[in-house]
Protein backbone atom coordinates (compact mmCIF):
# COMPACT_ATOMS: atom_id res chain seq x y z
CA UNK A 1 0.00 0.00 0.00
CA UNK A 2 1.34 3.42 -0.93
CA UNK A 3 0.36 5.96 1.68
CA UNK A 4 1.50 9.52 1.14
CA UNK A 5 -0.59 10.76 4.08
CA UNK A 6 1.66 12.63 6.50
CA UNK A 7 -1.04 14.73 8.17
CA UNK A 8 -2.11 11.79 10.33
CA UNK A 9 -1.66 12.05 14.06
CA UNK A 10 -0.36 9.00 15.87
CA UNK A 11 -0.49 8.16 19.58
CA UNK A 12 1.37 6.09 22.16
CA UNK A 13 -1.04 3.21 21.42
CA UNK A 14 0.07 3.37 17.77
CA UNK A 15 3.76 3.39 18.73
CA UNK A 16 3.20 0.30 20.90
CA UNK A 17 2.17 -1.67 17.80
CA UNK A 18 4.08 0.43 15.29
CA UNK A 19 5.16 -2.35 12.93
CA UNK A 20 1.53 -3.47 12.44
CA UNK A 21 0.23 0.05 12.01
CA UNK A 22 2.97 1.63 9.92
CA UNK A 23 4.63 -1.40 8.34
CA UNK A 24 3.16 -0.82 4.89
CA UNK A 25 3.39 2.97 4.74
CA UNK A 26 5.69 4.08 1.92
CA UNK A 27 8.04 5.80 2.25
CA UNK A 28 8.36 4.70 5.90
CA UNK A 29 7.80 7.11 8.80
CA UNK A 30 11.18 7.37 10.52
CA UNK A 31 11.00 10.92 11.93
CA UNK A 32 8.39 12.82 13.91
CA UNK A 33 7.43 15.34 16.55
CA UNK A 34 6.15 14.48 20.04
CA UNK A 35 3.87 17.12 21.57
CA UNK A 36 0.68 17.84 23.49
CA UNK A 37 -1.00 19.54 21.67
CA UNK A 38 0.60 18.65 18.34
CA UNK A 39 -2.14 19.12 15.70
CA UNK A 40 -0.97 22.70 15.03
CA UNK A 41 2.65 21.71 14.33
CA UNK A 42 3.98 22.76 10.93
CA UNK A 43 7.12 20.65 11.32
CA UNK A 44 5.79 17.77 9.16
CA UNK A 45 5.20 19.91 6.06
CA UNK A 46 8.61 21.57 6.46
CA UNK A 47 10.59 18.36 7.13
CA UNK A 48 8.77 16.32 4.47
CA UNK A 49 9.62 19.00 1.90
CA UNK A 50 13.28 18.72 2.97
CA UNK A 51 13.22 14.91 2.71
CA UNK A 52 11.70 15.06 -0.79
CA UNK A 53 14.19 17.70 -1.94
CA UNK A 54 17.12 15.57 -0.75
CA UNK A 55 15.52 12.39 -2.14
CA UNK A 56 15.62 10.71 1.28
CA UNK A 57 13.05 7.91 1.27
CA UNK A 58 11.25 8.50 4.54
CA UNK A 59 8.48 10.59 6.12
CA UNK A 60 7.99 12.76 9.20
CA UNK A 61 4.74 12.59 11.23
CA UNK A 62 2.97 14.05 14.29
CA UNK A 63 2.68 12.07 17.53
CA UNK A 64 0.24 13.19 20.19
CA UNK A 65 2.10 12.12 23.34
CA UNK A 66 0.78 13.25 26.73
CA UNK A 67 3.16 14.14 29.59
CA UNK A 68 2.52 10.86 31.44
CA UNK A 69 3.24 8.91 28.23
CA UNK A 70 6.61 10.44 27.36
CA UNK A 71 8.76 7.91 29.23
CA UNK A 72 7.02 4.96 27.52
CA UNK A 73 7.19 6.63 24.11
CA UNK A 74 10.95 7.25 24.43
CA UNK A 75 11.56 3.66 25.58
CA UNK A 76 9.70 2.35 22.51
CA UNK A 77 11.54 4.79 20.22
CA UNK A 78 14.88 3.19 21.09
CA UNK A 79 13.73 -0.12 19.57
CA UNK A 80 12.14 1.24 16.41
CA UNK A 81 13.83 2.04 13.12
CA UNK A 82 13.57 5.80 13.68
CA UNK A 83 16.29 8.31 12.75
CA UNK A 84 15.08 10.84 15.32
CA UNK A 85 12.34 13.09 16.63
CA UNK A 86 11.63 16.67 17.64
CA UNK A 87 10.07 17.50 21.00
CA UNK A 88 7.74 20.40 21.53
CA UNK A 89 5.62 21.72 24.42
CA UNK A 90 5.45 20.32 27.13
CA UNK A 91 8.19 17.69 26.72
CA UNK A 92 11.49 19.56 26.31
CA UNK A 93 12.50 19.66 29.98
CA UNK A 94 11.04 16.28 30.98
CA UNK A 95 12.86 14.52 28.13
CA UNK A 96 16.26 15.78 29.29
CA UNK A 97 16.33 13.28 32.18
CA UNK A 98 15.21 10.41 29.95
CA UNK A 99 17.84 10.39 27.21
CA UNK A 100 21.18 8.54 27.12
CA UNK A 101 23.44 11.38 26.02
CA UNK A 102 23.13 15.15 25.72
CA UNK A 103 25.28 17.54 23.73
CA UNK A 104 26.43 20.89 25.09
CA UNK A 105 23.37 22.82 23.85
CA UNK A 106 21.02 20.45 25.69
CA UNK A 107 23.16 20.21 28.84
CA UNK A 108 23.38 24.01 29.22
CA UNK A 109 19.64 24.51 28.97
CA UNK A 110 18.59 21.21 30.62
CA UNK A 111 16.09 20.89 27.78
CA UNK A 112 15.93 18.88 24.57
CA UNK A 113 14.06 19.57 21.33
CA UNK A 114 15.91 17.21 18.96
CA UNK A 115 16.77 13.56 19.50
CA UNK A 116 18.91 11.33 17.31
CA UNK A 117 18.45 7.58 17.63
CA UNK A 118 21.76 5.69 17.30
CA UNK A 119 22.26 2.03 18.27
CA UNK A 120 19.20 2.08 20.57
CA UNK A 121 20.53 5.18 22.32
CA UNK A 122 18.83 8.58 22.40
CA UNK A 123 21.17 11.55 21.91
CA UNK A 124 19.66 14.95 22.74
CA UNK A 125 20.35 18.44 21.39
CA UNK A 126 18.71 21.84 21.69
CA UNK A 127 18.43 24.00 18.57
CA UNK A 128 16.13 26.66 20.06
CA UNK A 129 18.93 29.11 20.92
CA UNK A 130 20.73 28.94 17.58
CA UNK A 131 17.37 28.91 15.74
CA UNK A 132 16.40 32.08 17.62
CA UNK A 133 19.69 33.83 16.70
CA UNK A 134 19.21 33.12 13.01
CA UNK A 135 15.56 34.17 13.17
CA UNK A 136 16.39 37.56 14.72
CA UNK A 137 19.06 38.13 12.09
CA UNK A 138 16.69 37.28 9.23
CA UNK A 139 13.63 39.15 10.62
CA UNK A 140 15.25 42.35 11.92
CA UNK A 141 18.67 42.42 10.17
CA UNK A 142 20.49 42.84 13.50
CA UNK A 143 22.63 40.58 15.65
CA UNK A 144 21.56 39.65 19.15
CA UNK A 145 24.98 40.68 20.51
CA UNK A 146 24.12 44.33 19.74
CA UNK A 147 20.76 44.28 21.52
CA UNK A 148 19.25 44.82 24.96
CA UNK A 149 16.86 41.88 25.32
CA UNK A 150 13.87 41.15 27.57
CA UNK A 151 12.61 37.55 27.67
CA UNK A 152 9.08 36.84 28.90
CA UNK A 153 8.96 33.29 30.23
CA UNK A 154 12.62 32.68 30.98
CA UNK A 155 11.95 29.80 33.39
CA UNK A 156 12.32 26.82 31.09
CA UNK A 157 12.12 25.35 27.59
CA UNK A 158 12.60 27.86 24.78
CA UNK A 159 12.98 30.87 27.10
CA UNK A 160 15.89 29.29 28.92
CA UNK A 161 17.59 28.28 25.65
CA UNK A 162 17.16 31.81 24.28
CA UNK A 163 18.57 33.34 27.49
CA UNK A 164 21.66 31.13 27.29
CA UNK A 165 22.16 32.05 23.64
CA UNK A 166 21.92 35.77 24.45
CA UNK A 167 24.55 35.30 27.16
CA UNK A 168 26.87 33.31 24.86
CA UNK A 169 26.52 36.08 22.25
CA UNK A 170 27.42 38.64 24.93
CA UNK A 171 24.31 40.72 24.26
CA UNK A 172 24.32 44.29 25.59
CA UNK A 173 21.76 43.63 28.30
CA UNK A 174 19.42 40.79 29.36
CA UNK A 175 16.27 41.03 31.47
CA UNK A 176 14.59 37.78 32.51
CA UNK A 177 10.87 37.97 33.33
CA UNK A 178 9.18 34.92 34.78
CA UNK A 179 6.02 34.14 36.73
CA UNK A 180 8.12 32.22 39.24
CA UNK A 181 10.76 34.78 40.10
CA UNK A 182 12.96 32.15 41.82
CA UNK A 183 13.44 30.40 38.46
CA UNK A 184 14.47 33.65 36.77
CA UNK A 185 16.85 34.43 39.64
CA UNK A 186 18.42 30.96 39.46
CA UNK A 187 19.00 31.33 35.72
CA UNK A 188 20.44 34.84 36.21
CA UNK A 189 22.96 33.41 38.67
CA UNK A 190 24.09 30.82 36.09
CA UNK A 191 24.46 33.50 33.42
CA UNK A 192 26.11 36.15 35.59
CA UNK A 193 29.74 35.31 34.59
CA UNK A 194 28.88 36.27 30.97
CA UNK A 195 27.82 39.77 32.02
CA UNK A 196 30.71 40.82 34.24
CA UNK A 197 32.32 43.14 31.68
CA UNK A 198 31.02 46.66 31.08
CA UNK A 199 29.35 47.28 27.74
CA UNK A 200 26.50 49.73 27.97
CA UNK A 201 27.04 53.33 28.95
CA UNK A 202 24.42 54.14 31.54
CA UNK A 203 23.21 53.07 34.95
CA UNK A 204 21.12 50.01 33.97
CA UNK A 205 22.50 46.65 35.15
CA UNK A 206 23.48 44.32 32.30
CA UNK A 207 21.63 41.33 33.75
CA UNK A 208 18.42 41.39 35.78
CA UNK A 209 15.65 39.03 36.80
CA UNK A 210 12.32 40.75 37.47
CA UNK A 211 8.82 39.83 38.57
CA UNK A 212 6.00 39.45 36.07
CA UNK A 213 4.31 42.72 37.07
CA UNK A 214 3.59 45.78 35.01
CA UNK A 215 5.51 48.12 37.32
CA UNK A 216 8.62 45.90 37.24
CA UNK A 217 8.47 45.62 33.44
CA UNK A 218 7.84 49.35 33.07
CA UNK A 219 11.03 50.10 35.05
CA UNK A 220 13.07 48.06 32.53
CA UNK A 221 11.39 48.70 29.20
CA UNK A 222 13.12 52.02 28.41
CA UNK A 223 16.47 50.20 28.28
CA UNK A 224 15.26 47.36 26.01
CA UNK A 225 15.45 46.94 22.22
CA UNK A 226 14.07 43.43 21.73
CA UNK A 227 11.14 41.85 23.59
CA UNK A 228 10.79 38.07 23.24
CA UNK A 229 7.69 36.10 24.19
CA UNK A 230 8.83 32.58 25.07
CA UNK A 231 5.57 31.65 26.84
CA UNK A 232 2.73 29.67 25.19
CA UNK A 233 0.48 32.77 25.49
CA UNK A 234 -0.93 33.30 22.02
CA UNK A 235 -1.19 29.64 20.99
CA UNK A 236 -4.98 29.95 21.33
CA UNK A 237 -6.63 32.80 19.39
CA UNK A 238 -8.30 34.26 22.50
CA UNK A 239 -5.13 34.43 24.61
CA UNK A 240 -4.35 37.86 26.06
CA UNK A 241 -0.97 39.49 25.41
CA UNK A 242 1.72 38.49 27.94
CA UNK A 243 2.69 42.17 28.18
CA UNK A 244 0.48 45.29 28.55
CA UNK A 245 0.21 47.03 25.18
CA UNK A 246 0.87 50.44 26.79
CA UNK A 247 4.47 49.44 27.56
CA UNK A 248 5.40 49.05 23.88
CA UNK A 249 7.08 51.90 21.99
CA UNK A 250 8.02 52.45 18.32
CA UNK A 251 11.72 51.67 18.93
CA UNK A 252 10.98 48.14 20.16
CA UNK A 253 11.37 44.95 18.17
CA UNK A 254 8.92 42.26 19.29
CA UNK A 255 9.58 38.60 18.60
CA UNK A 256 6.81 36.15 19.49
CA UNK A 257 7.99 32.51 19.53
CA UNK A 258 4.35 31.49 18.98
CA UNK A 259 3.33 31.04 15.34
CA UNK A 260 -0.13 30.50 13.91
CA UNK A 261 -2.45 31.55 11.12
CA UNK A 262 -3.51 34.75 12.92
CA UNK A 263 -1.50 37.47 14.65
CA UNK A 264 -1.13 37.07 18.41
CA UNK A 265 -2.41 39.81 20.75
CA UNK A 266 1.22 40.77 21.46
CA UNK A 267 2.03 41.26 17.77
CA UNK A 268 -1.19 43.25 17.23
CA UNK A 269 -0.16 45.51 20.15
CA UNK A 270 3.32 45.93 18.64
CA UNK A 271 1.81 46.98 15.33
CA UNK A 272 -0.47 49.52 17.04
CA UNK A 273 2.53 50.95 18.93
CA UNK A 274 4.45 51.36 15.66
CA UNK A 275 6.99 48.71 16.72
CA UNK A 276 8.37 46.03 14.41
CA UNK A 277 7.17 42.50 15.12
CA UNK A 278 7.70 38.94 13.91
CA UNK A 279 6.18 35.60 14.84
CA UNK A 280 7.98 32.33 15.54
CA UNK A 281 7.78 30.90 12.02
CA UNK A 282 11.35 31.88 11.17
CA UNK A 283 12.61 30.34 14.43
CA UNK A 284 10.71 27.13 13.58
CA UNK A 285 12.35 27.17 10.13
CA UNK A 286 15.90 27.65 11.43
CA UNK A 287 15.64 25.19 14.31
CA UNK A 288 14.07 22.72 11.85
CA UNK A 289 17.00 23.13 9.46
CA UNK A 290 19.40 22.55 12.36
CA UNK A 291 17.45 19.40 13.33
CA UNK A 292 17.76 18.10 9.77
CA UNK A 293 21.51 18.74 9.90
CA UNK A 294 21.79 16.79 13.16
CA UNK A 295 19.88 13.79 11.78
CA UNK A 296 21.56 13.55 8.37
CA UNK A 297 24.87 15.30 8.89
CA UNK A 298 24.36 17.46 5.80
CA UNK A 299 23.19 20.96 4.96
CA UNK A 300 19.39 21.36 5.09
CA UNK A 301 17.55 22.58 1.95
CA UNK A 302 16.35 25.71 3.74
CA UNK A 303 14.61 27.34 0.75
CA UNK A 304 12.44 24.25 0.17
CA UNK A 305 11.62 24.22 3.88
CA UNK A 306 10.75 27.93 3.86
CA UNK A 307 8.51 27.51 0.81
CA UNK A 308 6.65 24.65 2.53
CA UNK A 309 5.98 26.82 5.60
CA UNK A 310 4.75 29.78 3.59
Amino acid sequence: MKNKQTTERYTLADLEKWREIAGDIEPPIRLGVFGDPVAHSLSPQMQNAALRTCEIEMQYARFHIRPNELRSALLILRRLDFVGINLTVPHKIAAFTQIDQADESATRTAAVNVIRVRDEKLIGSNTDGEGFLRAIRSEFSVDVRDLRVMILGAGGGAGRAIAWQCALENCERLVLVNRTLEKANALAEQLRPFFMGPRVLGPAARLEAVAWEESAMRAQIGDIDLIVNATPAGMNPGDPSPMPARLLAPHHMVFDCVYGPSKTALLRSAEEAGARGANGLSMLLHQGALSFQIWFNCEAPIEAMRAALL
